[in-house]
C-alpha cells in the first residue's frame, strides 16, 4: 500500500479570478449573417451602424402652431396687436414653400419648416380668424424648431459593433434607414444533463428520483441569450456514456455545457472525461452556491470539418448552483462569445432589512427581494437545492467572504433583470 501522501488541493479561485479566466479565453466566434432588422431583436452587431442621413433631415416644427419670422413680431411691444395672414398649410410629410415675409404658415409636429421661418408659435399663443393669425407671445427666434440632425448626425456611428440589438436599438437603426444588419452568427451551444436519478416530467416518478428542472431552466436561459441550442438529453452516469457524448457535442459546437456530475464523487464522470478528451482549465469556485464550476476544453475529433476544440463548462448539479453560476459565468462568456464587450450586470448598492450573524467563508450570494420601504429582504432558506428562493426573489446579494450583514447597512445588489438581460 502506497504511502504517498495526496498532492494538496489548490486554492478555489475567487469569483474575480475565475470570471476574469473565462472572459480571457473567449473569442468571437467567426462568421456574420445579414438579417431583415425586424428579425435582429437580441443579435449582435458585427459592424457598425453609421448613419448616411441626418436625422432628423431637415428643420421639423416640435409643435402643432405657426411659423414666422421673428422679426415680423420682434419690434411689436404687444404681441397681441400684430395680425399677420396665413399663406400656407404645412402638415408632416408635405413639402413646405419659402414663407413670404410678413405672413405665417399653420404648421404641425413633425413638419418641415418653411425656408425663410426661423421659429414657431405654439397654437395655444395664437388666435387664428379670417383676418390671419393674432399673436399672444413674443417668440424668441428659433422656439419650437427642431434643428436638421438634432438627433443624428450624418456619417456618425449610432450602433458599435459588438452593440446586442434592443428593441429600441431596432428602432434607432430603422429611423436611418437601416432594413437589414450584419450581426454576428448565434453561438451554437450543446447542453447534456447526468444523473441517473433525474426524470422528465410526464414521466412516473420512481422511487429515488427526481424532476429535471435544470433542463428547463438552461434552455431558457440559453434561448434567452440567442444561442443556438442542440439538447442532447440525460446521459448515463458512465465514464464512457460521458465520453462519448462530449465527443458527440464538440463537433459542431462552439461551447458544451453540461449540469452535474463535475464534483469528486465516484459517480462524477463529466471532469474526468473532459481530461481525458481534452483539458480542464478551471475547476472549484470559492462561491455559495456553485463551487464545483469546471471550465476548459474538449477537442475536436481530426477527421471534423472544423478541427480545433470546443469550449466547456460544467455547472453544478444543484438547481440554484446551476442558475446562479450560469448568471455569473457563463452568461458573460457566451455574450463575450458573440461579441460583446461589455457583458458585467451593473449592481446596486442598497439597504440590507436584515441580519446575518455570520458570513461564510466563500463569496456568498444570497437571494433578496426588494420590499415595500426600498430595502433587502433575504429568503429564509438559502440552500442550493431551494429553486422557490430565485423566483422569489428579485436578485442576488453579493456578499463578500467572512462577511456577516448588519441590518441597515449598504450591500451590494445585482437584479435578475441585469443577469438576464
Amino acid at each position: 500500500m502506497s504511502t504517498t501522501p495526496a498532492a494538496p488541493r489548490p486554492p478555489l479561485l475567487s469569483t474575480a479570478d475565475a470570471l476574469a479566466t473565462l472572459l480571457a479565453a473567449a473569442r468571437r466566434v467567426d462568421g456574420a449573417q445579414t438579417v431583415d432588422t425586424f428579425e435582429a431583436l437580441g443579435r449582435v452587431l458585427a459592424t457598425a451602424v453609421v448613419s448616411p442621413l441626418d436625422v432628423p433631415p431637415m428643420r421639423t416644427s416640435a409643435m402643432d402652431g405657426y411659423a414666422v419670422r421673428a422679426a415680423d413680431l420682434a419690434g411689436a411691444s404687444d404681441a397681441s396687436a400684430v395680425t399677420l395672414p396665413v399663406s400656407q398649410r404645412v402638415p408632416a410629410g408635405q413639402t413646405a414653400e419659402p414663407l413670404v415675409a410678413g405672413t405665417v404658415a399653420r404648421i404641425f409636429t413633425g413638419a418641415t419648416v418653411p425656408p425663410g421661418a426661423d421659429t414657431v408659435v405654439m397654437q395655444e399663443m395664437v388666435r387664428a380668424d379670417n383676418a390671419g393669425a393674432t399673436f399672444s407671445h413674443v417668440p424668441p427666434e428659433g422656439e419650437w424648431i427642431t434643428r436638421q440632425g438634432a438627433d443624428i448626425r450624418r456619417d456618425s456611428v449610432i450602433l458599435p459593433a459588438g452593440s446586442r440589438l434592443t428593441p429600441q436599438a431596432l428602432g434607432l437603426a430603422a429611423s436611418v434607414g437601416s432594413a437589414a444588419l450584419e450581426v454576428v452568427r448565434k453561438v451554437r451551444v450543446a447542453v447534456f444533463f447526468t444523473g441517473d436519478e433525474l426524470t422528465m416530467p410526464g414521466e412516473p416518478l420512481r422511487p429515488g428520483a427526481i424532476y429535471n428542472s435544470n433542463r428547463f431552466t438552461l434552455r431558457a436561459l440559453l434561448s434567452k441569450l440567442g444561442c443556438d441550442v442542440t439538447d442532447l438529453g440525460i446521459v448515463p452516469d458512465r465514464l464512457d456514456a460521458t465520453r462519448e457524448t462530449l465527443r458527440r457535442a464538440a463537433r459542431d459546437h462552439d461551447l458544451i455545457l453540461t449540469c452535474g456530475g463535475v464534483s469528486v464523487g465516484e459517480e462524477d464522470h463529466v471532469k474526468p472525461a473532459v481530461e481525458a478528451e481534452g483539458r480542464i482549465s478551471m475547476w472549484q469556485i470559492a462561491m455559495k452556491p456553485g463551487k464545483p464550476l469546471a471550465f476548459g476544453a474538449v477537442r475536436r475529433e481530426p477527421a471534423d470539418q472544423n478541427s480545433g476544440e470546443s469550449y466547456f463548462i460544467g455547472l453544478p448539479g444543484n438547481p440554484v448552483s446551476s442558475f446562479c453560476t450560469f448568471l455569473l459565468f457563463v452568461r458573460p462568456f457566451i455574450l463575450r462569445l458573440a461579441g460583446v464587450e461589455a457583458v458585467e450586470p451593473r449592481a446596486y448598492a442598497m439597504r440590507a432589512d436584515f441580519t446575518q450573524k455570520k458570513g461564510d467563508r466563500r463569496n456568498e450570494f444570497l437571494r433578496a427581494q426588494v420590499n415595500e420601504a426600498g430595502g433587502l429582504e433575504v429568503f429564509g432558506n438559502q440552500s442550493s437545492a431551494v429553486l422557490t428562493s430565485t423566483v422569489w426573489g428579485d436578485g442576488l446579494i453579493d456578499n463578500p467572504p467572512n462577511h456577516a450583514i448588519q441590518a441597515g447597512e449598504t450591500v451590494r445588489f445585482i437584479p435578475f433583470s441585469e443577469l438576464m438581460r
